[in-house]
């Protein structure tokens, strides 16, 4: 199984959408920015022609209103790959967000809902009865646990009653399943670097196309939809600038600089991310297209050598 990552405006989707035509895959996105409904412009969306070559999976999953966390994002995304397993085709993981790729890649451990109400109270009886009383209650529900837990670890033990009666499973159950979503089968992750100086030009080009694309406009509509500042789908790049421009004015072109500044930041901090990374294979795609980097990902997939070398843990 694949994995394209790196930084923004590197050109992974286009790099995806070929090595999928040449192995046989469908591409399951690994964007946070690219779930949400009706906010394409601004997150780069595969266009209609490059969905119509290859199927993708996890974009335009949730409304603008809703709040999206890593286990649902993971839950869908182990979901689509098992599902793209089943019919012999081959899930390539393509996106920048490196905590959906650890979630999946490594089957990264996403804790039971919380519940607050359900919290406050039994930290009240945790203080009126002692946490030994409820260390004995959770030893008859959940004598694994138990085990593990001092009876005088009052916020253990209180999470662990939390999450029996929010979900009806203990947290030993939830464990369990926690190492059976993890895959034996390993992930090969290549990485697409650029250089600085032309990956800030890859931004600056691409944030000028947006806005020339309708992206005013787009935000324009959300907000009349409901957008607004405290809602998570607002925090993807570039929306608060523009949200911040048709309320209180300004310049365009100040608002643009704006936005390329914020993506230039966040472009180095996936750098940071992927870098500490030392199972990625790092393909450099300054000065080349997507169809010269998506060749040298099939020659080294062809490497028997590698497969071995970057095995994930299980």
């Amino acid at each position: 199984m694949i994995a394209i990552v790196g930084p923004t405006a590197t050109g992974k989707t286009d790099v995806g959408v070929l090595l999928a035509e040449r192995v046989g895959g469908e591409i399951v996105s690994a964007d946070s920015m690219q779930i949400w409904r009706g906010m394409d412009i601004g997150t780069a969306k595969p266009d209609a022609a490059l969905r119509a070559r290859v199927p993708f999976h996890l974009i335009d999953v949730a409304g603008i209103h809703e709040t999206f966390s890593v286990a649902r994002f993971q839950r869908l995304a182990l979901e689509a790959v098992r599902d793209i397993l089943s019919r012999g085709r081959v899930p390539l993981l393509v996106g920048g967000t490196g905590l959906y790729i650890r979630a999946v890649v490594d089957g990264l451990r996403m804790p039971p809902p919380a519940d607050p109400a359900v919290r406050a109270r039994l930290q009240e009886e945790a203080a009126y009865l002692g946490s030994p009383a409820l260390h004995e209650r959770l030893a008859r529900i959940d004598p694994q646990s138990a085990g593990r837990i001092s009876p005088n670890d009052a916020k253990r033990i209180v999470r662990a009653l939390e999450v029996f009666e929010t979900t009806g499973r203990t947290l030993t159950e939830w464990n369990e399943q926690d190492r059976a979503r993890r895959s034996d089968t390993p992930w090969l992750q290549f990485g697409l670097h650029c250089e600085r100086d032309e990956l800030n030009r890859r931004i600056e080009a691409r944030v000028d196309a947006m806005l020339r694309a309708g992206w005013v406009d787009e935000v324009r509509s959300l907000m009349e939809a409901g957008l607004h500042p405290g809602l998570q789908s607002a925090c993807a790049l570039g929306y608060q600038e523009i949200m911040r421009l048709l309320r209180e004015g300004g310049s365009l072109e100040e608002t643009a600089q704006a936005i390329k500044i914020a993506t230039r930041q966040f472009a180095k901090r996936q750098r940071t991310w992927f870098r500490a990374d030392p199972r990625i294979i790092w393909v450099d795609v300054t000065g080349r297209g997507p169809e010269e980097a998506a060749e040298e990902i099939l020659r080294l997939l062809s490497q028997p050598a590698l497969r071995q070398r970057n095995k994930t843990r299980s």
